[in-house]
């Protein structure tokens, strides 16, 4: 079950075909998220199959998270997602120490039924509303992120040493005097890999250097966490760290995170080293894994290191003068790994990423985008090179594993770009097994159009996501035949395995998966999801279904709970990031900005605020006195009586006029451009001047009845909400009697 914030929800299959849809009455007796059996009864209006509730098969202990509240002497949660339609009772002992307003984790004691609230008790007490951090707090507990250590993974973490050991140091190579260097973030607290290059002989007897000699060495967490300890069962859990503004809840506790394994400047580290020797072309010619004790000779930020690259005679090159070399040979290596990156036509879009900086209190500050410069791609390049490297290690060894797949688009999402292409008269398009290459092509042609980002846009929503599965199906997006993740042990599961896996071969041996739970719901949604695009690829089966034997059984539901978790964070993460957007505008309402066209649907346009960098919904009723039809090929919004076209990309000036927290929705209102863009439209349609200000009455009236048909996500009331509208307006027209008036008609 799938709630929506209007009453109505949604059925999602476990088979992968579309959605079923649910009305409100069908809602009362379910909540979101519950596994329930339905059967199909009729299509509704917009053709949706539409369902009937059976049977509720399965109530996950999801607890439920709102705000307490006491209205007419009766206790009741509101509940913060709004996808759980109904706000639960609470019984005054059940109330605990919570207090009006405060925002309470819900344990329900009762279902609702059909003529009846859900029941619950007050679980625990998160504090006020405005509390700094609130919003993650909030976030953690919604999507179920852990974010609690168990006590025997505290216990066993407790017991680790602070400083790597003599005798942790026995079988390993000796690299400390090799001065490898960290470069990350200004804000970085967990440092997982160091990199290192010299010029080397590659091919050929000569000894003039023809090419590089490589290393990228990583935090060697597998040493410490062991397979089926407390610390990984769960670190496994976790799956990942989540990283929100401020705060960072880590797949590993602090003592390992950021100090143990962090390769931390001026001291011993352990790790797993790739050593690769690297041609002139770009290309690994040679590689080789080992363990490692080393020592971080420096610890670089991303703007430093660009800083120097831009400037070898310049006040940070004269403060790290000691390095300005390694780091001139760093960026050569990079260079000729670009170059193959290209060669590989491999996708690489510019896109924008923001960064929310927040004050003390949690209150944002500012939003700014974060600009990538050649201290970015040349790590960025040095990961992908190792982690082609374990990728072929792993496969070449005949050794199960987690490989890091991106299949190429679905048919259907192939023939939805050619459409939109083919649209915009480009002249350009992809064949019916695209490579790569094709888009990245379609990328580079298009790079100086005013309209670029709206095509680059659908190019990336023409991708799949990318999984971790057992069985190797390639990297569409990077160009490679086979790809892992070896780079990032400390805060990525995927990553802790592949080095298991690669230690494993080394000693010669095999590495057995613990026993691992079963898949939950959000393992099998993807599933389901993998299944769907498998056969719409015409496929056998997807890499995750091949059911060879309980070993790869293992390795698939690994690979579906790394891949849902993945999931799981990234939406924490933009739920409160969305959360503080929202918290921010609401200082500006009222106020006027320029924006673009983000997004265009069939209830009106996402517009991203040019130097804010938030996102807010424009509604079709907005646009103005006419009907606006929306074309999904061209992906845009077409007044039918102006002949004005809103796409991803058109310029406009809005007003911000609403701005809901609990739905983390902002609101615009089109201000200035919008009238004359729409002038424009009506001039070169031969509108006289004195008539363009004044819409028909025709296209008024369209307007009206394209805002009851819009599809904002409201639902068709039901006959009671019908009843209740009716005598609610019949009362507000009472007379003094009480009595209601008569109408006219």
């Amino acid at each position: 079950m799938q709630g929506h914030r209007d009453g109505h929800g949604f059925v999602l299959r476990d088979d992968g075909e579309p959605d079923i849809y649910l009305p409100p009455n069908e809602m009362r007796a379910v909540l979101h998220r519950d596994r329930v059996k339905v059967r199909v009864v009729r299509q509704d209006r917009r053709g949706r199959p539409e369902g009937r509730v059976l049977e509720i098969v399965e109530r996950p202990p999801h607890p439920i998270i709102g705000r307490l509240l006491n209205e007419g002497g009766i206790w009741l949660v509101a509940p913060e997602d709004k996808r759980y339609g109904q706000d639960v009772l609470i019984p005054k002992p059940a109330i605990g120490d919570a207090r009006t307003g405060q925002v309470v984790v819900v344990e329900l004691t009762e279902p609702p039924a059909l003529y009846g609230q859900p029941v619950g008790r007050v679980k625990e007490v998160l504090g006020e509303i405005d509390d700094p951090g609130m919003e993650i707090e909030i976030a953690v507990r919604k999507y179920g992120v852990p974010h609690q250590f168990s006590d025997a993974a505290i216990g066993e973490a407790r017991a680790l040493p602070d400083t790597v050991q003599p005798a942790d140091q026995r079988d390993r190579v000796d690299l400390t005097d090799v001065p490898l260097c960290t470069i990350d973030g200004e804000d970085a607290r967990d440092f997982d890999d160091a990199v290192y290059c010299e010029p080397a002989v590659v091919s050929g007897r000569g000894k003039k250097p023809n090419g590089w000699r490589l290393l990228v060495a990583i935090a060697d967490v597998s040493h410490y966490v062991k397979t089926g300890h407390p610390l990984d069962v769960d670190a496994y859990d976790r799956a990942t760290s989540v990283y929100f503004p401020r705060r960072v809840i880590p797949m590993l506790p602090e003592k390992i995170s950021n100090g143990l394994c962090s390769l931390n400047p001026d001291v011993e580290r352990l790790c797993m080293v790739c050593d690769m020797m690297v041609s002139a072309k770009g290309e690994v010619v040679a590689y080789q894994f080992y363990p490692a004790v080393m020592f971080s000779h420096a610890r670089f930020t991303y703007t430093e290191v660009a800083a120097i690259l831009a400037n070898t005679r310049g006040p940070e090159a004269a403060r790290r003068r000691d390095q300005v070399t390694d780091l001139l040979n760093l960026h050569d290596v990079f260079r000729a790994l670009l170059k193959a990156r290209q060669a590989r036509g491999a996708v690489d879009f510019d896109t924008v990423e923001t960064q929310i900086v927040c004050d003390e209190s949690g209150r944002i500050e500012k939003i700014v985008p974060r600009v990538r410069n050649d201290a970015h791609r040349l790590i960025e390049e040095c990961m992908l090179a190792a982690n082609v490297c374990s990728a072929d290690f792993i496969g070449g060894s005949k050794h199960a594993g987690l490989f890091r797949v991106h299949e190429g688009p679905t048919p259907e999402k192939q023939d939805t770009l050619r459409a939109y292409l083919k649209a915009l008269g480009l002249g350009l398009s992809i064949s019916d097994t695209p490579h790569p290459s094709e888009f990245q092509r379609i990328a580079e042609a298009t790079k100086d159009r005013p309209d670029a980002a709206q095509i680059h846009m659908m190019l990336l929503r023409s991708m799949s996501q990318a999984i971790y599965t057992p069985v190797n199906s390639g990297h569409f997006g990077l160009a490679y035949e086979a790809y892992t993740h070896f780079t990032s042990p400390i805060r990525r599961y995927p990553d802790l395995l592949v080095h298991r896996v690669i230690k494993a071969i080394l000693a010669e041996r095999k590495y057995q998966l613990p026993a691992l739970p079963t898949p939950g719901e959000a393992h099998e949604k993807l599933r389901a999801r993998l299944q769907k695009n498998s056969a719409a690829r015409k496929t056998d089966a997807p890499p995750q279904v091949k059911r060879q034997s309980p070993e790869m059984l293992a390795w698939e539901a690994a690979g579906l709970h790394c891949s849902a978790n993945e999931r799981r964070a990234d939406e924490a993460s933009r739920d409160v990031e969305a959360w503080l957007k929202c918290k921010y505008m609401k200082e500006h309402l009222g106020e006027e900005f320029g924006g673009t066209v983000s997004a265009a649907t069939s209830f009106g346009l996402f517009v991203t605020l040019n130097d804010l960098y938030v996102e807010g919904l424009v509604h079709i009723t907005e646009l103005g006195g006419e009907y606006f039809r929306f074309d999904e090929v061209r992906q845009e919004l077409r007044g039918e009586r102006t002949g004005i076209r809103y796409v991803l990309g058109t310029k406009v000036r809005v007003q911000v006029s609403r701005v809901d927290l609990d739905g983390r929705r902002i609101d615009f209102r089109l201000v200035r451009e919008g009238d004359e863009l729409v002038s424009r439209a009506l001039r070169d349609k031969g509108v006289p001047a004195g008539e363009r200000g004044q819409p028909a009455r025709k296209s008024a009236k369209r307007s009206a009845r394209q805002q009851r048909d819009t599809d904002r996500g409201s639902a068709r009331a039901s006959p009671m909400q019908a009843l209740k509208s009716a005598v609610k307006k019949a009362t507000a027209k009472a007379g003094k009697n009480g009595k209601p008036r008569k109408s006219r008609r």
